[in-house]
């Protein structure tokens, strides 16, 4: 299995990077979280099948980071950090972490994560998502097309006027159509705040959608969980 292991020491990755290595893993090593989004862009090689996420980079937060990264793949994230405080956890879930792991932890325990993760994942999910455009610049459900650099959505060649949130809540939920976002993790990664007070925000956002749209089969409720894009019938 390919690796990306996201690590600005490079003492502890290098001996991180030696004991994946004598578990069959294949680990390329990203100091930074640019060098590690760079390093997961669609290329002809295996897709990695897990990421290793440290939070304190040089260039940017590692939750920043993630967030970005599930944005763009459904490769597994673990964050392994030193931060072992509840809120953090809980913030790095939300985003879309699939696990984290608090420092110094058991190299046993971590390899028992990495394989349980791995074993949740389709093999073919990592992969990024084809578009009918350049990567990350368009998205198409049916005759719903989403232009991200310009904001721009319109229904059957008719531009649909969204505001900011209505915007981003639509578009993170269509660069993975069908897959279920729980409602903690809507709220961190479009209001950038915990979900206390602001469930009913989601709500009407939800609804302002399905009414601007005019498609309230688009975005499914699923009942005690959040929501999900279903791609409309051709």
């Amino acid at each position: 299995m390919r690796l990306l292991l996201v690590e600005d020491d490079d003492h502890v990755a290098a001996a991180l990077s030696a004991v994946l290595a004598r578990h069959g893993f294949a680990v390329t090593h990203a100091r930074s979280g640019e060098e590690a989004l760079q390093a997961l862009l669609p290329g002809d090689g295996v897709p990695f099948g897990v990421v290793l996420l440290d939070l304190g980079l040089p260039d940017q937060d590692g939750f920043e980071v993630c967030g970005r990264i599930r944005r763009s793949t459904g490769t597994p994230v673990i964050m392994v950090t030193a931060r072992a405080d509840t809120r953090s956890k809980i913030h790095g879930l939300n985003l879309g972490a699939d696990d984290y792991v608090v420092k110094p932890y058991d190299t046993g325990e971590l390899l028992a994560r990495i394989h349980a993760v791995a074993r949740r994942t389709p093999a073919t999910e990592g992969r990024a998502r084809p578009s009918a455009g350049p990567p990350e610049s368009e998205l198409r459900l049916g005759s719903l097309t989403i232009e991200l650099p310009t904001r721009r959505v319109s229904v059957d060649g008719l531009v649909v006027p969204l505001t900011r949130k209505e915007f981003d809540l639509l578009a993170l939920l269509a660069r993975r159509p069908g897959v279920v976002f729980r409602r903690e993790q809507i709220i961190s990664e479009v209001w950038r705040t915990s979900w206390e007070g602001t469930g009913r925000t989601l709500e009407v956002h939800i609804a302002s959608l399905r009414a601007k749209l005019r498609m309230p089969a688009l975005i499914e409720t699923v009942r005690g969980v959040g929501y999900k894009i279903v791609v409309p019938a051709v």
